[in-house]
């Protein structure tokens, strides 16, 4: 038997009212833990639910027989949209193996680690951090039967009560890291295929999940290291699209650049997708970029309203955003830019400056993609909010970022089955828990600003064509 059953639980899977749109994207955290498992001794079962062949994915018993026969020890990696789920498989993992210890990890449930053991006694272990380091310790660990108190990274457990020991160091040379565990796992049975630059963004935008979740501090890999991985992936499997995942991966020109030339010096003839920022983005950099490959650039503008972009501090103006897309449009296949409407302090003024900034820019060329805000837990907003008990839950609408796979999309709004309003009960009655799923102010604040996007085509009905996902890195090309 195996020492530890690794579970991949992070999916993109929207499900319209006629189609599902499901892509699966190598899971490169898990097999980057799988990785450095493997390298410390550890025998490892990794299994990735994004493959499971099931008619219903987001049951539980589909994922329970998914998990036949684990080994003694099973980890399971989530992001926050499906926190919930997960939380309730683990209850269900714990019933059906009682003698099994169960690991959680990912992003899903930073910030909320505390309280996600007070509520749930059935959580044995949430691992905090990078898992190269944290895990390898945590199973030799429950292995020799040592204190979990002398594992950095840590929140579980003991005698009823809920420890959490001190956060692990972060990993400052991210060339040391080995690849990930490709040869685990059939890459032709993947849609996309991402790479990670860096790790952390220094960016205070204080709607951001992620930059919390490196503590604002950023970490690069050097350009030929990622270009050799790149070549590992291109000779293995045949990739030519890589997927650019890190928002930092335009961290300054001058690295651009520096990656650009590696690449074409390299010879390896691949295409790539990228995000970009705006006050980091000049038009040499654009040039470059374009002639190493890259075929799409995103940008994270959010507002059109100086007003918002201030308060959400995100170094940059209205007019600079709207010159940087105009010059991208001239050089790269597509541009995408990224909009958040929803913020608690937008008045409809501010929301109509964005709505006109969005018009502009779809009309010079632009793939425009606005999200509903999302507050999770770790987000200076979220942590900022005057009166958290006003938030609003509303089965008939969810943040693009926080779609589950349970529910049923259509044109901007969803609507839930019976067969899955259990979970959806769940998430209502945990708002601390889970506030992503959660808005201020429906009626006066979200509602008719969805109304004037849906009216302006930002959200389309499913007969009038696919909805873009602002979620998903996308592989399809367009």
């Amino acid at each position: 038997m195996s020492d530890v059953t690794l579970v991949n639980l992070n999916m993109l899977y929207v499900r319209y009212a006629s189609r599902v749109d499901r892509e699966r994207h190598v899971p490169l955290g898990p097999l980057y833990l799988v990785r450095a498992l493997t390298d410390a001794g550890f025998d490892v079962d990794f299994r990735d639910y994004q493959l499971a062949e099931s008619e219903d994915p987001f049951a539980i018993a589909s994922l329970l027989d998914f998990l036949a026969d684990p080994a003694p020890v099973i980890g399971i990696s989530v992001m926050a949209n499906l926190l919930p789920f997960a939380v309730l498989a683990i209850r269900e993992i714990r019933e059906r193996w009682p003698d099994r210890r169960v690991l959680l990890g990912g992003v899903g449930p930073k910030a909320v680690e505390r309280r996600l053991g007070e509520m749930f006694p059935w959580l044995d272990v949430i691992v905090r951090g990078e898992g190269e380091r944290t895990f390898p310790r945590l199973l030799a660990a429950l292995r020799d039967g040592a204190d979990l108190r002398t594992v950095s990274g840590l929140t579980f457990r003991e005698d009823g009560a809920v420890v959490s020991t001190p956060a692990a160091e972060r990993i400052e040379d991210l060339d040391a890291i080995p690849f990930p565990a490709f040869d685990r796992v059939d890459l032709s049975a993947y849609d996309g295929y991402g790479m990670v630059t860096s790790r952390g963004c220094p960016y205070p935008c204080t709607f951001c999940s992620v930059a919390p979740v490196w503590d604002h501090i950023s970490k690069v890999r050097s350009p030929e290291n990622v270009i050799a991985e790149m070549r590992l992936l291109h000779e293995k499997a045949g990739v030519d699209l890589f997927l650019f995942q890190d928002e930092f991966f335009v961290s300054s020109p001058a690295r651009v650049q520096a990656f650009c030339r590696e690449l074409r010096a390299s010879g390896l003839k691949v295409r790539f997708k990228a995000f970009g920022r705006v006050n980091l983005t000049d038009e040499a950099t654009m040039q470059a970029l374009r002639e190493a490959g890259c075929v799409e650039i995103r940008y994270g503008i959010e507002s059109g309203s100086d007003r918002i972009l201030e308060l959400t501090k995100k170094g940059f103006t209205a007019a600079q955003a709207v010159d940087v897309v105009a010059k991208a449009v001239r050089v790269f296949p597509r541009v995408d830019a990224f909009y958040i409407w929803g913020f608690p302090f937008e008045t409809m003024e501010d929301f109509h400056q964005t709505v006109f900034q969005m018009l502009a820019v779809r009309a010079l060329g632009a793939r425009v993609l606005p999200s509903l805000l999302c507050l999770l837990p770790q987000t200076e907003l979220y942590e900022s909010l005057p009166d958290k008990g006003k938030l609003q839950f509303c089965r008939e609408l969810f943040p693009e970022y926080m779609l589950t796979g349970h529910e049923v999309v259509r044109g901007g709004g969803v609507t839930v089955r019976p067969e899955h309003r259990p979970i959806f009960d769940f998430i209502e009655a945990h708002p601390d828990l889970f506030p992503g799923f959660f808005h201020v102010d429906v009626e006066g604040n979200v509602r008719p600003k969805l109304r004037l996007l849906q009216e302006l085509g930002f959200y389309p009905r499913e007969e009038e064509g696919p909805t873009d996902s602002c979620g998903a890195h996308s592989p399809r090309l367009g």
